[in-house]
């Protein structure tokens, strides 16, 4: 029976060694280890967060592997399979589906300037390589459109069943929740915006900054679903004011360095983008700290 997809759900860091290239396992464990505790509804495994475009098949197959296994059956399990190369896309659709993923996701082709046919046809392949379902990732990375009716197009495939939300058009995804009758169902990507998501109609959040702050958009997803939204909101702005520096040192980067003051082994993210000196280190967490963030 497929999991429902709902919640709150980070997009996992990836924690690198030293190298820069391979999989830090014990530190991958411990990492899901602490937000199993904190009560994570699910994880989005190898996503951008996760920098699973830029990571080496074997460094791919390997989180996809100890992550699952240590999320355990309890939780939603969602690997993203998208590369470059659409034959290793589907290679890894097929693996994470025999590894114990509950849910694949993809963000669209990218690069070439592809139509909607186009990235119709790329997405009905990838959904008829496995069985579980097929979540779609709609992100301004992509510098791709994706218009109303090429989802509810491809909601003809069974196993097409949500989207991760990473646009901030509120307007378009509430259409599309609309248009599809609530058959797709729609995750909040926006982090700063999860209150936003919720109230449009999403089903839950998955973001980067859960990584570090999850106890808090937990709280947010709890008080809109009792329907305290003053409160929830008061929540959103106190989030809000840590992401505000960690978008300013760049999300992953910045987001790895916070992990690691509380005591996370997550390594530098991957070249080109920068590592930070120890100085700089301590300059990102003094101003998180001063943002009003606590763990």
């Amino acid at each position: 029976m497929n999991k429902q997809i709902k919640g709150v759900m980070p997009a996992l860091v990836t924690p690198l060694n030293s190298d820069g290239i391979t999989v830090n396992v014990s530190a991958l464990r411990k990492l899901i280890g602490y937000h199993k505790s904190l009560g994570a509804d699910g994880f989005y495994i190898a996503g951008a967060t996760g920098e699973g475009l830029v990571l080496s098949m074997d460094a791919r197959k390997t989180l996809i592997d100890q992550a699952i296994c240590e999320v355990g059956d309890d939780r939603l399990k969602i690997v993203h399979v998208a590369d470059m190369n659409f034959e290793n896309t589907k290679y890894l659709a097929k693996y994470a589906e025999a590894a114990g993923a509950d849910v694949i996701s993809a963000i669209p082709p990218i690069y070439f300037g592809y139509d909607q046919e186009d990235i119709y046809n790329y997405y009905k392949e990838i959904a008829s390589q496995v069985k579980i379902p097929l979540m779609l990732y709609y992100t301004p990375a992509a510098n791709t459109t994706l218009d109303t009716n090429l989802f509810l197009r491809l909601l003809e495939f069974d196993n097409v069943t949500s989207v991760k939300w990473t646009m901030k058009d509120y307007y378009k995804l509430i259409e599309l929740i609309t248009a599809s009758e609530n058959r797709m169902t729609v995750i909040n990507g926006p982090d700063e915006m999860l209150l936003c998501g919720l109230s449009a109609g999403c089903a839950g959040g998955i973001g980067t900054t859960y990584n570090v702050m999850l106890p808090l958009y937990k709280k947010i997803y709890e008080l809109y679903q009792a329907g305290d939204m003053m409160g929830a909101l008061e929540v959103q702005k106190q989030a809000d004011k840590v992401v505000g520096v960690l978008i300013k040192y760049q999300g992953i980067q910045a987001t790895k360095v916070v992990l690691e003051a509380m005591g996370f082994e997550v390594g530098n993210a991957t070249f080109p983008m920068k590592a930070y000196t120890p100085e700089q280190k301590k300059q990102i967490f003094k101003e998180v700290l001063a943002a009003g963030f606590t763990y």
